[in-house]
């Protein structure tokens, strides 16, 4: 377990209860697995404490943990059937995203997603989760494709925003990430989304332009990561920390404003101390989302996910 700033006191104690608990197998060694058991006790106690009240910029952290489980260990724990597609039939398969078509609890979906990798050769394969033009381009194409055949769209978000390198720019990021944009809000079939660990910025929006939208409880998503913000504010990315509380971008003051729809629990200590409990939670919300699409026409999905947006920001205003 990779611990986080926060998590010291916690790494110590837990570390100990594990020292105790290899001492006593050694033949002829002490019994200390009472100790051990105490040491445990405390340390579920002192994590409950922590994240009993999380502040923005620690669920900012928790967000970003490494071993948080990513797109393709959701795809593989929830999707049966799985045919990965790929190429936006211009100039490249961007490993920055996933997509392919499989089945949810027997349903046939279509899944886009944002990948970030586990260790350094995967990050790097797959550029931090960082999506260039082709990404989009590509998401684009098999949004229509599902659209064509009336297979619903999943989007799982987890980018910290688009590449902003001068190839992604030469090669139309902006354009790309508006008519991926504009692609989910045309198609006639239910578009459900999820953040599972950060979404940033346009390069989440342009996956998140859905019906419904839920977020992982301690995932962030926002119009500019905290460091960025702060740096632009003032002129020093230290105040990350009050970046982070200004930018509202946590699960919880999001569905207070009316940005997503459902906040999904994690387990006790964030979602990388139990993602097959995270990822089964994450399932049982898409499998709920779409039911409450079915039936409805193309015109109404249309209209709904439309004025979903239109109305973000106006309430109390009339």
């Amino acid at each position: 377990m990779q611990y986080l700033d926060f998590e010291k006191q916690l790494s110590e104690i837990e570390g100990k209860a594990e020292e105790l608990r290899t001492m006593s197998r050694g033949e002829g060694a002490e019994d200390v697995s009472d100790q051990a058991r105490a040491l445990d006790e405390k340390a579920r106690a002192r994590l409950e404490a922590l994240y009993r009240n999380l502040t923005p910029w620690q669920k900012c952290q928790v967000a970003r943990h490494p071993e948080r489980p990513h797109c393709r260990d959701y795809v593989r724990e929830l999707f049966t059937d799985w045919m990965p597609l790929a190429g936006d039939r211009a100039f490249a398969d961007d490993q920055a995203v996933v997509t392919g078509i499989g089945r949810l609890d027997g349903r046939a979906v279509m899944v886009v997603g944002h990948e970030k990798g586990h260790d350094t050769r995967s990050r790097l394969e797959h550029n931090f989760g960082m999506a260039r033009p082709e990404g989009y381009r590509k998401a684009r194409r098999l949004i229509n494709i599902a659209d064509r055949f009336d297979i619903p769209v999943i989007t799982l978000i987890d980018t910290p925003g688009a590449y902003p390198g001068k190839g992604a720019e030469e090669r139309g990021q902006s354009e790309a990430i508006a008519r991926a944009t504009q692609k989910c809000l045309q198609v006639g079939v239910p578009l459900v989304s999820v953040v599972i660990g950060e979404g940033g910025s346009g390069g989440a929006v342009a996956f998140a332009a859905a019906n419904a939208v839920a977020m992982l409880e301690h995932s962030i998503y926002s119009v500019i990561s905290p460091e960025g913000c702060a740096s632009i504010l003032w002129k020093d990315s230290d105040k990350m920390r009050e970046a982070a509380e200004a930018l509202r971008l946590t699960a919880q003051d999001l569905r207070k404003l009316g940005v997503i729809d459902r906040v999904i629990p994690e387990p006790l200590g964030g979602a990388q101390r139990a993602p097959k409990e995270t990822i089964a939670a994450v399932g049982e919300a898409l499998k709920s989302m779409l039911a409450g699409f079915d039936g409805m026409d193309r015109d109404t999905l249309r209209q709904a996910r439309r004025q979903k947006f239109i109305d973000m920001g106006t309430e109390g205003l009339a």
